[in-house]
């Protein structure tokens, strides 16, 4: 090799294989994420690989243990969930948008009891930072109460903190059952508690 000459490779030479890394890492926390949020119970990462359609050694490579994808799994629902909100807010009226992000949360809960006890212990070891996870959930319904209120849709008097501890609850309560169709009654039964009292008792009244 001539002296002086680089070592390294053209920067052509190696993009393909950095955007196929990027992919099948995509792939990986995308079918991992779907895998959390049906499974009863804990889920193998060979499965995982397998419908990935890569082989184990690659999903080690991008995540060395179950915490680590865990964790990524975990903050790309929490970013498209505390993300989901202003978008759905630039597609529907406050309300609207409101009860569609409560599904959207409802699947962020269902994806999070399919790898609870990883989460827990990574969370306890240290091996998992703790997230924001609350304050995130509660500054994305703040920003719908906010436009809610502004367009006279949504109660003006109730704090984005009583509207998690809200869910929270409806989330608990169902946990046991994992029901679509109980927990959706009782989320359109938090929505209506959250319209203005005086179209409330106007509902009544007709």
């Amino acid at each position: 090799m001539p002296a002086g000459a680089s070592t390294e490779l053209p920067t052509g030479a190696d993009a393909p294989l950095r955007a196929d890394a990027r992919r099948n890492r995509e792939k990986l926390v995308a079918v991992a994420r779907a895998a959390f949020a049906a499974a009863a119970d804990t889920v193998p990462l060979e499965a995982i690989a397998r419908e990935a359609g890569v082989g184990i050694g690659t999903l080690y490579r991008h995540f060395p243990t179950r915490e680590a994808l865990v964790e990524a799994v975990y903050a790309a629902e929490l970013d498209d969930v505390a993300a989901s909100a202003p978008a759905l807010l630039a597609e529907f009226p406050p309300e609207a948008a409101l009860r569609a992000w409560m599904d959207r949360y409802a699947a962020f809960v269902a994806t999070k009891r399919g790898m609870i006890d990883t989460l827990r212990t990574g969370w306890a070891s240290g091996r998992i930072a703790t997230p924001t996870t609350r304050e995130r959930i509660t500054t994305a319904i703040g920003t719908i109460l906010t436009a809610g209120a502004r367009a006279g849709s949504l109660r003006a008097d109730v704090t984005p903190e009583d509207v998690t501890t809200m869910l929270l609850g409806v989330f608990l309560s169902t946990a046991a059952s994992n029901t679509p169709e109980q927990t959706g009654r009782q989320l359109d039964l938090v929505v209506d508690a959250l319209h203005p009292r005086e179209g409330r008792r106007r509902t009544t009244r007709e």
